[in-house]
C-alpha cells in the first residue's frame, strides 16, 4: 500500500480553495481540461436517531428531514444549554448524479468538516472512517458507484470520543456536531494534480519569484504519453509569467479507504514519495503582499499530455516576507508590533455551522472593528472562508492543530500528527498564515510526539516557522519549535526566554467581563489588557501579544460563568463590542481611522459614588471633554494620554478625573473632542437626558444568495438621539420576517446590555427578505435584504 495515498485526501479538499468565495453562490466549476467540482450542499436528508438499514441504497428517505449544509445537528439555545444534547451519532444521505462526462475519470468526495467522526459509504459500502472535525477529507467513489442513482451517506459521531482530539480529558470549549462546513464532488482524470504549493522567495530584490511545486496523483493501471506542466503567474487576466516542465510518471497510488489515510498521514516526510512530481520557478514584477496592501496573485497550473491539457488546478498567492526575529517579527524586511486577540469559529444557535459569509465576516471585525494585525485560531484550522479573508484584508494568522492540554496514547498522537499534515497542506499557500503551531495548546512537554511534529510542519514547508503553545507552567520546558510561544496570564509578564517570543493568551479567564457588568469592571477590563499591550511595546523582543479572546463562547459546565459561556472576550458571542474591544481599536495608526471610544456609561452615578474615572481610547493627541448645559458650555477635563500608566504604549488611553468638575456644573449632555496638532480631528456627542430614544437593525451585508445556507448578521440596537448604544437597555424584540430567509436566533430577542444580534438565511429561493423588529415603546425597525439566484447544484 502506498503511503502517497494519503496526499489525496490531504490536497483534495485544497481543491476547493480554487472556487472563490464568490461560489457562496454554489455553483459547478468544470475546466477546459476536464476537472469539475460539484458542491453538494443541498439535498441532504437528515436523522438524528438513524434507523439500522439507513445506508441501504433502497432505503426510503422521504421521511427524514430535509437540510443544507453548513448544517448543526442540533439547534440549540445561545447560552444555558446542555452540551450532552448534541453528543449523539447522526445520520445523512444524499443522491448523487454522476454527469456522463465522468466516464474514465476518477470521482471523489471531499468533506471540508465533519464533527466529529465520519463513517462514509456509497451505496452501501463501507468505505471508512475518518476521526477528526477540523481538517479535511477525502474518500474515492470511483470504483463503487453504479450506472443510474448512487447514494452518499455517512455516519456522524458527534461524541467526545476519547480517541480523536481534542478529547481524552476536559476541553475548554464546545466542538458541536453535523457536517458543518461543505462538501463537493471531484471529477478529475485518471492522472491528476492532486496539490499546488506555491513558495515566493527573494521578494525584496529586484527579482522576486516563485517556485511552483506540483503534486500529482496516478491511478493504478494507467498509462499515458508524455507529461508536463504549465505555470502561470497571473494578476487577474494578465499572465506575468509562465513556464513549463516536464514530468516523470509518478508511481500509481491506492487508497486506504479503512482510515482516509489517516495512518499513513501520521508517517514521517519520505523525500522518496513526499516530494512534488514537478517544479516550476516563475519571475515576474509584483507589489507585495502586507497589511495595509495586502495584494494577490493567481498561479494557474497545467498539466498536459503529449502538449495537450488533461487538467488544471489554481491557486491564491501572495509574495511576501514574513519571519521571526532577534528583534521582533519582521514583515517583508521590517518590525512589526503583533496585536491581536484568539478566534473561536462557533456561533449562537448553530455552533460551528455557519455560512461562509459569517465566518469571513469575523476576520472583517477583527481587522475592522478590533483593528487587530494578527488571529489565533484557536484551538484548531478554521474555516477556509476565514482563512481566504484573511488574505484579502490583511490580517496575520497564527494556525494550530485541534487539542486543549490533553495528550492522548500513541493513537491518538498519530491523529495529532496527520492533523499537521492536513492542516499544512490545505493552508500553505495563504499568504496571511506565518506560524504553523504544531503543539497541543497548553500541554506537558513531549519530547517524540513534538519532535515529530515539528519536523513534519518543517519538511513539508520551509517557508514558515513552527511553534507550540504552552502555560507560563512550562515556560522553562523543552523547545523544540522555532518560535517561543506562552500563554502568561500573570502580570507582570514572564521576561522572554528566548530571542524568538510571542504572548498568545492573556487576561480572558483572570477576569471573565459581561457587556451589562458595571462601568468599575468594564474599565478594569479595559486596564488589564492595555497593561499586558504596553509591557509588550517594552522590549522588542516581545514580538507582540494576543489575548484572549475575540469574542464570548460556548463552554463545559465546568467553565465559565454557570451558563455555559466564557465571558472572556472583547466583544460578546454577538460579536458586538465590549470597551475592551475599544482599546484595541485604537492601537491603529491615524493614517487608518481615527479613534476616539469612551470606555464609560454617560451617567451621573455610574460608579460606587459619583461619577469620576473618565476612561478613554484614542489615538488622538489631546482629548477635551465638555458638558452641554443649558446654561452653556463646561470643559470638564481636556489633557493627552495616560503615559505614566502606560509609557510605553504609542496610543495610551486616556484618563481623567472628573468628579470635581461635574459637582459644580449642571448635568447635560457630552461632547468628547479629540485633537491632532491642535485642531479637532474627531468629535462625539453622549446624551444625557438616560431616555432610549430609537431601534435600529443593523445588517453587515444586504446582498445575499439564495442556496440554503447564506447568512449575514443583523445587530440589534437601542440609540440615544446621538446614535450611541443605550447599554441597559433589556426590552424584548418581537421580529417578523417576510420573504425567502428564516432567523436563526431567538423571537422575541431580549436585548443584552442594550444589544444582540441574530442572523438571516436564505432559502432556495431569491427575492426581497423584509425584516422587521417591534421594540415595546420606540416603534418598528426594517431592514430589507436581496436574495440573488445561486447556481443549481447538478450532482
Amino acid at each position: 500500500m502506498d503511503r502517497r495515498t494519503f496526499l489525496k485526501a490531504t490536497g483534495s479538499v485544497a481543491a476547493a480553495v480554487t472556487v472563490s468565495r464568490n461560489a457562496l453562490a454554489s455553483s459547478a466549476r468544470t475546466v477546459a481540461a476536464g476537472r469539475t467540482t460539484l458542491p453538494i450542499n443541498r439535498g441532504w436528508r437528515y436523522s438524528s436517531k438513524p434507523p439500522a438499514n439507513i445506508h441501504h441504497p433502497e432505503f426510503d428517505d422521504s421521511t427524514l428531514t430535509r437540510v443544507i449544509v453548513p448544517h448543526t445537528n442540533k439547534p440549540l439555545p445561545w447560552h444555558g444549554f446542555d452540551d450532552r444534547e448534541y453528543e449523539f451519532i447522526s445520520a445523512y444521505r444524499r443522491p448523487i448524479h454522476i454527469p456522463a462526462a465522468a466516464k474514465g475519470k476518477r470521482v471523489f468526495v471531499d468533506f471540508e468538516g465533519v464533527m466529529l467522526a465520519s463513517t462514509v459509504y456509497c451505496n452501501g459500502k463501507r468505505l471508512g472512517e475518518y476521526r477528526g472535525g477540523y481538517t479535511p477529507f477525502s474518500f474515492e467513489l470511483t470504483p463503487h458507484l453504479a450506472a443510474g442513482k448512487n447514494i452518499l451517506s455517512l455516519d456522524v459521531d458527534s461524541t467526545e470520543r476519547k480517541d480523536i482530539p481534542p478529547f481524552g480529558n476536559e476541553v475548554d470549549y464546545l466542538t458541536f456536531g453535523g457536517i458543518y462546513r461543505e462538501v463537493a464532488l471531484r471529477i478529475v482524470p485518471q492522472i491528476f494534480i492532486e496539490n499546488i504549493h506555491a513558495k515566493t522567495k527573494d521578494v525584496l530584490t529586484g527579482n522576486p519569484s516563485v517556485d511552483v511545486d506540483i503534486y500529482l496523483d496516478r491511478a493504478a493501471n494507467t498509462h499515458s504519453g508524455t507529461l508536463s506542466v504549465r505555470a502561470e503567474l497571473r494578476d487577474g487576466d494578465k499572465i506575468l509569467a509562465q513556464s513549463t516542465a516536464p514530468v516523470t510518471l509518478p508511481a500509481p497510488k491506492q487508497h486506504h479507504e479503512a482510515d482516509a489515510d489517516q495512518a499513513l498521514g501520521a508517517l514521517p516526510y519520505d523525500p522518496a514519495t513526499d516530494a512534488p512530481s514537478a517544479s516550476v520557478s516563475l519571475t515576474g514584477k509584483v507589489d507585495l503582499w502586507d497589511l495595509k496592501n495586502p495584494k494577490l496573485y493567481t498561479i494557474h497550473v497545467q498539466l498536459l499530455e503529449d502538449g495537450a491539457p488533461i487538467d488544471e488546478d489554481t491557486r491564491r498567492i501572495g509574495f511576501r516576507e514574513a519571519m521571526f526575529t532577534d528583534h521582533g517579527f519582521s514583515l517583508n524586511g521590517k518590525i512589526v508590533k503583533l496585536h491581536g486577540l484568539d478566534r473561536h469559529q462557533t456561533f449562537p444557535w448553530v455552533g460551528q455551522a455557519m455560512s461562509g459569509r459569517a465566518q469571513a465576516q469575523d476576520a472583517k471585525i477583527l481587522r475592522y472593528d478590533c483593528r487587530c494585525n494578527i488571529v489565533r485560531t484557536s484551538h484548531y484550522p478554521q474555516s477556509r472562508h476565514f482563512l481566504d479573508a484573511c488574505d484579502e484584508i490583511g490580517l496575520l494568522v497564527l494556525e494550530e492543530i485541534p487539542g486543549w492540554q490533553h495528550i492522548g496514547d500513541l493513537a491518538w498522537q498519530d491523529v495529532a500528527v496527520d492533523n499537521v499534515r492536513r492542516m499544512v497542506r490545505r493552508d500553505w499557500n495563504h499568504p496571511s498564515v506565518i506560524l504553523w503551531g504544531v503543539r497541543i495548546n497548553e500541554s506537558p512537554d513531549n519530547h517524540d510526539f513534538y519532535t515529530r511534529t515539528n519536523n513534519l510542519a518543517r519538511a513539508l514547508d520551509t517557508t514558515r516557522q513552527t511553534c507550540g503553545i504552552r502555560t507560563s507552567g512550562a515556560y522553562n520546558g523543552e523547545f523544540l519549535e522555532d518560535v517561543f510561544t506562552c500563554n502568561d496570564f500573570g502580570f507582570p509578564l514572564l521576561k522572554p526566554n528566548h530571542p524568538r517570543y510571542l504572548n498568545t493568551e492573556f487576561v480572558g479567564h483572570t477576569f471573565p467581563t459581561k457587556t451589562i457588568d458595571a462601568y468599575e469592571r468594564q474599565r478594569e477590563h479595559i486596564v488589564r489588557h492595555a497593561r499586558v499591550h504596553d509591557q509588550i511595546a517594552s522590549n522588542p523582543q516581545y514580538s507582540g501579544g494576543i489575548g484572549w479572546c475575540a469574542f464570548d463562547y460556548n463552554t463545559h459546565n465546568n467553565f465559565g460563568s454557570g451558563d455555559r459561556i466564557c465571558y472572556h472576550g472583547v466583544m460578546d458571542i454577538f460579536r458586538t463590542p465590549k470597551p475592551a474591544a475599544f482599546f484595541y481599536k485604537s492601537m491603529v495608526d491615524r493614517e487608518e481611522e481615527i479613534v476616539l471610544e469612551p470606555a464609560f456609561y454617560w451617567a451621573r452615578n455610574d460608579e460606587s459614588t459619583n461619577f469620576d474615572h473618565a476612561l478613554i481610547c484614542s489615538n488622538v493627541d489631546t482629548i477635551r471633554m465638555v458638558v452641554i448645559t443649558n446654561t452653556g458650555e463646561h470643559v470638564i477635563a481636556e489633557g493627552g494620554p495616560d503615559h505614566e500608566q502606560f509609557p510605553h504604549l504609542k496610543y495610551p488611553p486616556f484618563t481623567f478625573l472628573v468628579a470635581k468638575k461635574l459637582s459644580g456644573a449642571q448635568w447635560g449632555d457630552l461632547r468628547i473632542d479629540g485633537l491632532i496638532d491642535g485642531k479637532v480631528a474627531v468629535s462625539k456627542h453622549y446624551s444625557g437626558s438616560g431616555a432610549d430614544k430609537a431601534f435600529v437593525l443593523l445588517p453587515d451585508e444586504t446582498r445575499l444568495i439564495a442556496d440554503g445556507a447564506d447568512a449575514v448578521r443583523v445587530v440589534l440596537r437601542v440609540n440615544d438621539e446621538h446614535g450611541n448604544l443605550r447599554h441597559f437597555a433589556a426590552d424584548g424584540i418581537q421580529l417578523t420576517l417576510e420573504g425567502p430567509g428564516e432567523i436563526i436566533g431567538d423571537n422575541p430577542f431580549a436585548l443584552i446590555g442594550g444589544t444582540g444580534a441574530i442572523w438571516i438565511r436564505t432559502t432556495e429561493t431569491p427575492g426581497a427578505i423584509t425584516l422587521k423588529g417591534k421594540h415595546p415603546h420606540l416603534g418598528v425597525a426594517t431592514v430589507t435584504l436581496t436574495s440573488s439566484p445561486s447556481q443549481p447544484e447538478t450532482a
